[in-house]
């Protein structure tokens, strides 16, 4: 299976632009340093109402990729159920893949 997104995951993770698990991802927010904020489909409750809340304050967008926690921590090499992209031109790149992968979503239906 080809995923851009997983694969484009596995190359920020690589160059050192994104921060991973809860409380990295919610300091990352607090210190001005994510562009944007990933969270897996099956992300619990608890964590995801924390991150919510941080994304908010921090005025920092937020998608919920179609993706499960297994799935992004395969790419990554590391369990992970929220990140945070902390390089303006990858997080760019993230936003047009999502919404891109949206828009495909849509006309399928």
């Amino acid at each position: 299976m080809n995923d851009r997104l997983l694969s484009f995951l596995g190359i920020c993770r690589r160059a050192g632009k994104v921060v991973i698990g809860n409380d990295p991802v919610r300091e990352a927010i607090e210190t001005d340093k994510a562009f944007l904020v990933m969270v897996a489909s099956d992300i619990s409750g608890n964590t995801l109402k924390k991150i919510n809340t941080a994304v908010n304050e921090g005025n920092v967008p937020c998608y919920t990729v179609n993706r499960t926690k297994d799935e992004i921590s395969f790419s990554l090499g590391k369990a992970c159920a929220c990140l945070a992209v902390i390089d303006k031109g990858f997080a760019d790149k993230f936003v047009e893949l999502i919404l891109a992968e949206q828009k495909k979503e849509e006309t399928t239906i």
